[in-house]
């Protein structure tokens, strides 16, 4: 049923400024964003539509007698309590995809990095060292063409990876829970309960899974004794993904040649990790899905969902 058309938008987010995206965009309602949770207190008895992610408590449900619309910033949405929102009528979308192109690229980085072993550029680099491959010992760098990646976990940003890797020339594999036949062709499916035969056979592991109690230490100690010992790991899912500990043991004793990380059990990383000083280990710090579009995706989202509370319309990523 059509809704009166809202006026004014209430954004909470330290980082993302959704009214200044907000401003570019013809006809969009005007807003108020705030950066703090004691702000976020003050504005939200007005508030009828707010954007917003971490900085929500489900208190402030008890604040806002006129909410009609969550937006999240993020695709997680484990902070808002569902049933409260439900039986409130309080419609809740998240914002999936945004970042998908962002976090598939930085996983194509990462696999590049271990390939070409950049890392040690770098660090030759700061070292003032030039090192030249026609001296080096160890095994010559490495072309990503004809090699066998495995993706685990073939959602938007699995099937993007898919996408970049099968441009490079690269044999594709992917694995997930569902049975439903993949998006991209040219992948081969693994089923989630044969995962080790995959690993037996891939030259680089992509993790792009989410973070289930199926998929929490997916990555143990007999998925590394799996692998083989000239393969990769690199992991832009969630940091539990991976067992840590199995981790630092397969890279310390060669049973695989290298990791690249984004994501950790502990954030941000204590310096007395073990991992800080693996040196066939590469790491970055939470960054894969940060992109300059955040903001303008997030509010393609938002304007989409405005048009569709005030006509009835169906919404974008709805969550409830």
């Amino acid at each position: 049923m059509p809704q009166d058309k809202i006026q004014h938008i209430y954004a909470a987010h330290a980082y993302y400024d959704i009214r200044q995206e907000l401003e570019k965009r013809p006809g969009a309602p005007a807003c108020t964003q705030v950066s703090t949770l004691d702000d976020l207190k003050a504005i939200i008895p007005q508030a009828e539509v707010l954007v917003t992610s971490m900085l929500w408590r489900n208190e402030l449900l008890d604040m806002a007698p006129r909410l009609r619309l969550i937006q999240s910033i993020s695709s997680g949405v484990d902070q808002f309590d569902l049933d409260r929102l439900k039986k409130r009528g309080i419609r809740l979308c998240n914002a999936r995809g945004v970042n998908a192109n962002a976090v598939a690229e930085h996983a194509l980085a990462l696999m590049l990095n271990l390939a070409r072993r950049l890392y040690e550029a770098r660090d030759n680099q700061k070292l003032r060292h030039w090192s030249t491959t026609g001296t080096d010992p160890r095994p010559r760098l490495q072309e990503l063409s004809e090699k066998h990646v495995l993706i685990v976990g073939m959602g938007t940003i699995g099937d993007r990876v898919a996408r970049l890797c099968l441009a490079l020339g690269m044999k594709v594999s992917g694995a997930r829970h569902s049975v439903r036949p993949l998006d991209v062709a040219g992948v081969e499916q693994i089923a989630m309960d044969d995962l080790h035969s995959g690993l037996k056979v891939a030259d680089y592991v992509i993790l792009t899974c989410p973070l289930t109690a199926q998929t929490r230490h997916l990555i143990n100690a007999a998925a590394f004794g799996a692998m083989k010992h000239d393969a990769c790991l690199v992991n832009v899912a969630r940091g539990p993904v991976v067992e840590e500990t199995a981790l630092i043991e397969a890279l310390d004793a060669g049973r695989i040649a290298g990791a690249a990380l984004d994501t950790y059990d502990e954030e941000p990383l204590p310096s007395s990790s073990a991992l800080w000083s693996r040196p066939n280990l590469v790491m970055t710090g939470h960054t894969a899905g940060e992109t300059q579009f955040y903001e303008r995706n997030v509010v393609d989202i938002l304007m989409k969902n405005l048009a569709a509370l005030e006509t009835g319309g169906v919404m974008t990523n709805q969550i409830i």
